[in-house]
Parts: C-alpha cells; structure tokens; sequence
C-alpha cells in the first residue's frame, strides 16, 4: 500500500523544480521519494542545513568563470579526470550509501 503527501508550493518554485528535474532526467514526484530514501538512510537531512556567511558564497566574475573551465579542459585533456560511474561508486563506497 502507498502513501499520499501533499504538499503546497509557490508556482515559481513548481515551475522551476519541475524544469530542473525534467534537465536531470526525472520527475519532481522521483526527486521527492528520492529526498525520502536518503533521509531515513542517513537518519536525517541527506544535506547540511546551515546559515551560509555571505563571505563564503559568491559569484564568480565571468574571467574567473573561464578560467576555470580552461584549467578543467587542460586537466581533461591529460587525462585528469574520473568517470561519472566511478565517481558516484566511489563516494557511496566512502559514505557507506
């Protein structure tokens, strides 16, 4: 038997959420029940929850931006990097997921 929740949003946040999934490959209802199983898996919030200090977070200029993203093409390019596979295979194994 199955459950039903309800939950009320600002059609903004609908919106976009139904946007960003559908972009992941799935569904707003799969990210909710996906939110669910990891929260009992880890006995909590499957995320930090904290105030963030706005010096921590910001922008990047759009200089820093391509920066960036050269350094990562120069890596990938002398084979610095891991398959997706691999990654999530190895961050599961190391919190136990």
């Amino acid at each position: 038997m199955a459950s039903m929740i309800q939950v009320r949003v600002d059609d903004d946040l609908k919106t976009k959420s139904d946007n960003l999934f559908k972009e992941l490959g799935t569904d707003t209802t799969t990210a909710i029940r996906m939110f669910l199983t990891q929260a009992v898996a880890y006995n909590g919030f499957p995320f930090e929850i904290r105030k963030i200090d706005s010096k921590e977070v910001r922008p990047l200029s759009e200089k820093e931006l391509l920066s960036r993203l050269e350094t990562s093409r120069n890596h990938a390019s002398q084979g610095m990097y891991m398959e997706a596979d691999a990654f999530v295979a190895e961050e599961r194994a190391k919190y136990g997921l």
